[in-house]
C-alpha cells in the first residue's frame, strides 16, 4: 500500500488530511493509498484564540474525525525528514523512535513564535503562541493579586504591536481588573519597534485600532523595540525603564525548523518555496502547506499570510494535490485571491477589513459579532461525519475567513 504521510495536526495538517481522503474517495483508491497523520495528540490547538482566557480549552479533538474518514494517526513528533530516503523519524513521549516511510509527505507542522537573543526574554517573557504558554500566562494574572501593590504589579508590557499584540494588549486591561479589581489603577503598554502601531496592518484599519486601545486605556509606545528584560520591567532600545510584572512576546514568528531538513529556497521566516500545486520546488515527493509554505495566493504578487485563514486553504489544496500526483490526476492549483482581517479589539468591538489594502468594512459591535462567529464556528474541524467532512474539504471551497 501507498501511503501520504502529514506531518502536523494543525489547521494546515487536518485539512490537507481530509483533502487527501477526499480525492482518494472520489478515485476509488481509499484501499490502496494509506493517509497518515503524525502529531503529539490528535487535536487541533486554536491558537488564533489563545489571547482570550480559558486557552486550556482551546483544543478540538480530531480522533472521532480521523477515525470517521479513515485517517491513521501516528502519535508523536518527527524528528528526522530523510528525502532521499522517503522516510521520517517519529519520537515517542517516552522516547522511542520509529521509522515511518512515504510515497508522498506533506509538511504542515505550523510555526512557532520567534525569540531574539535579547537579554532577560527567555526568564521573564510570556507569550500566547501556544496553549501551555497562554495557560501560563493566566494563571500569573491570577496570581497578581497575591504579590504587593505596586506599579509594576499592576503593569502588562506587550512587546510587539502587530496582528496578535493589539489582540492581546486590548484584553488585558479588563483582565488585569478581574484580577485585581474593578477600581484598580491597572496600566498597558504596547511596545513596538516600528514607527506605528500595526505597521504590518497598513494606514487602513490604523484609525480605528487607535481609537479602540485608546477608548481601552491601552497605551503605545513605537520606534524603539525591547533591549532587555527583567523579573520587574523592560528597558527599551532608547533607554526607557518600564516597571512591569508581566511581560507579553509576541513580536513574530517562524517557520517549523523541521523546514530546513529540506532541500529548497526558503524566505525569511524559513518557509519552503513551493509552486502553484504547493508542491517544494526541487522535489518530486514533498510538498509544504499552512505556515511551512511561501505560496502565492493569487497572479497579482500576493503571498499567504502565516494565519489560519490561508492554513485552511493551503491545508484543503495540499491534501488533494499530492493525493493527485500520486494517483496521476491532474491538480487544482492552490489559489486563495480574497483577502480579508478581522482584528479583535477586546471589550471595545473589532475592525474587518477587506483586500490586501486593508480597506475598512466593518467596525465596532458589528465586527466583534462577526470575530466572534469566526472564532467560535468558522475555523473549528467539521463533525465527525464522513460524508460532512470530506464536502468540506474541497479545495474549491470558497475560504473569507
Amino acid at each position: 500500500m501507498k501511503r501520504i504521510l502529514i506531518v502536523g495536526s494543525g489547521f494546515a495538517g487536518f485539512w490537507s488530511a481530509l483533502s487527501a481522503v477526499r480525492l482518494l474517495d472520489q478515485q476509488g483508491e481509499t484501499e490502496n493509498v494509506e493517509v497518515a497523520l503524525v502529531a503529539p495528540q490528535p487535536e487541533l490547538h486554536v491558537r488564533p484564540r489563545l489571547y482570550e482566557t480559558g486557552a486550556d480549552g482551546m483544543r478540538a479533538p480530531l480522533m472521532d474525525l480521523f477515525d470517521a474518514v479513515g485517517v491513521r494517526f501516528i502519535r508523536g513528533k518527527v524528528a528526522t525528514i530523510r528525502p532521499d530516503a522517503q522516510e521520517v523519524t517519529v519520537v515517542s513521549d517516552d522516547g522511542e523512535e520509529t521509522t515511518v516511510g512515504y510515497d508522498r509527505l506533506v509538511l504542515a507542522a505550523g510555526s512557532r513564535l520567534y525569540r531574539p537573543d535579547i537579554p532577560g526574554l527567555q526568564e521573564h517573557s510570556f507569550s500566547v503562541d501556544q496553549v501551555d504558554e497562554a495557560s501560563e500566562l493566566e494563571a500569573h494574572i491570577k496570581d497578581l493579586a497575591n504579590q504587593p501593590e505596586s506599579d509594576a504589579r499592576n503593569t502588562v508590557v506587550v512587546a510587539g504591536g502587530g496582528f496578535t499584540g493589539i489582540e492581546t494588549a486590548a484584553e488585558m486591561p479588563a483582565r488585569l481588573r478581574d484580577a485585581l479589581g474593578e477600581n484598580a489603577n491597572v496600566r498597558v503598554v504596547i511596545v513596538e519597534r516600528e514607527g506605528d502601531i500595526g505597521p504590518d496592518l497598513g494606514p487602513g484599519p490604523r484609525p480605528v485600532i487607535i481609537k479602540a486601545l485608546t477608548d481601552l486605556g491601552v497605551e503605545w509606545q513605537t520606534g524603539a523595540g525591547v533591549a532587555s528584560v527583567d523579573a520587574d520591567g523592560i528597558t527599551t532600545q532608547t533607554g526607557e525603564r518600564i516597571p512591569a510584572s508581566t511581560v507579553i512576546w509576541t513580536a513574530g514568528a517562524r517557520s517549523n525548523p523541521l523546514t530546513a531538513q529540506v532541500p529548497g529556497e526558503k524566505d525569511q521566516f524559513g518557509r519552503l518555496h513551493v509552486d502553484r500545486n504547493l508542491k517544494v520546488i526541487g522535489s518530486d515527493t514533498i510538498f509544504a502547506t499552512g505556515d511551512c509554505a511561501y505560496a502565492a495566493t493569487d497572479d497579482d504578487g500576493n503571498f499567504a499570510a502565516m494565519s489560519c485563514q490561508h492554513a485552511m486553504g493551503l491545508g484543503r489544496s495540499a491534501g488533494h494535490n499530492v493525493a493527485a500526483s500520486l494517483l496521476g490526476v491532474d491538480p487544482i492549483p492552490y489559489s486563495q485571491p480574497k483577502y480579508v482581517t478581522c482584528l479583535d479589539l477586546g471589550p471595545w468591538g473589532a475592525v474587518y477589513t477587506e483586500g490586501w489594502d486593508r480597506q475598512v468594512a466593518m467596525e465596532g459591535a458589528e465586527a466583534k459579532a462577526l470575530k466572534t462567529q469566526i472564532n467560535t464556528l468558522w475555523i473549528y474541524p467539521p463533525n465527525a461525519d464522513r460524508a460532512e467532512a470530506l464536502e468540506a474539504a474541497d479545495p474549491e471551497r470558497v475560504i473569507v475567513a
